[in-house]
């Protein structure tokens, strides 16, 4: 816990990473590994130092063995990594490979003025996500004892219309129970999630929603029909004020220019 309610914080999202236990393992014709950690150096790169990582779900392509690969990309570096389980996951299998620093699964974490909340919307056996009681419980706990601290809450599926028929049908199906808490507490700042492999900025009821897009493929926006998208993997910072401002910067990566960049370093 950082006690310095002075300091600004500044978080890194990855999301949808998808990788198999084969280190060549492919989606959609991106090898995932590769690209994780090409998205990854990009950040070091890039913005340097930050306070904590965010792995907002679908860490591994529905393959258990996968998670041994986050060693090796997070763990040489200094930033707790807080996951939460999107719906190719398996939570218990992620907690137990990920069960030592610096990987936290968390239901809140503290840092500056700020309270950090990371909610399970899988269901299982299911692409569409939902909040459970027991969630919507350490939610509203989480924001009850908050104090006066900002919070930002990050989830897997998106609680907000994306405008794609096909996508729109496996997002989050009870959104209205999220934000009825979430409309409670004025000290909700920003709302993050992943799921969508696309970009997303939109605000509701002064509350930042962000999505962001993979590590490694993506979709296509507003279309009816599952489609690929050309774009490059990307990843997401947010700057945390300790007033509760909140600026965000999506950032694309070249997954080729990236390595090159790591392998100079």
């Amino acid at each position: 816990m950082d006690s310095n309610l002075s300091s600004n914080v500044r978080l890194v999202q990855f999301t949808d990473c998808h990788l198999f236990g084969d280190p060549n393992g492919r989606l959609r014709g991106t090898v995932t590994l590769d690209s994780l950690q090409a998205t990854v150096a990009a950040a070091q790169a890039r913005v340097g130092h930050w306070d904590a990582t965010l792995l907002t779900g679908d860490l591994v392509q529905d393959d258990p063995a996968g998670y041994a690969h986050f060693h090796a990309v997070f763990a040489a570096l200094p930033q707790t990594v807080y996951c939460i389980p999107g719906n190719h996951d398996e939570p218990a299998s992620m907690r137990r490979a990920l069960a030592r620093a610096p990987f936290s699964h968390v239901r809140h974490a503290d840092l500056g003025n700020w309270r950090i909340v990371l909610l399970d919307s899988r269901v299982a056996g299911s692409a569409q996500g939902a909040l459970s009681d027991a969630e919507l419980a350490a939610l509203e706990e989480a924001l009850g004892t908050a104090g006066e601290r900002h919070v930002l809450i990050a989830l897997h599926h998106h609680p907000v219309v994306m405008v794609s028929r096909w996508l729109d049908q496996v997002g989050l199906t009870n959104e209205a129970a999220l934000f009825a808490i979430v409309d409670r507490y004025p000290k909700v700042r920003a709302l993050v999630f992943g799921h969508v492999h696309q970009e997303y900025s939109g605000e509701r009821r002064g509350v930042r929603l962000y999505g962001t897009p993979s590590t490694c493929a993506q979709f296509r926006p507003r279309v009816d029909h599952f489609a690929i998208d050309a774009k490059p993997p990307a990843f997401r910072t947010l700057e945390l004020g300790a007033d509760g401002s909140v600026m965000s910067t999506l950032q694309w990566v070249d997954p080729g220019e990236a390595l090159r960049e790591a392998q100079i370093a």
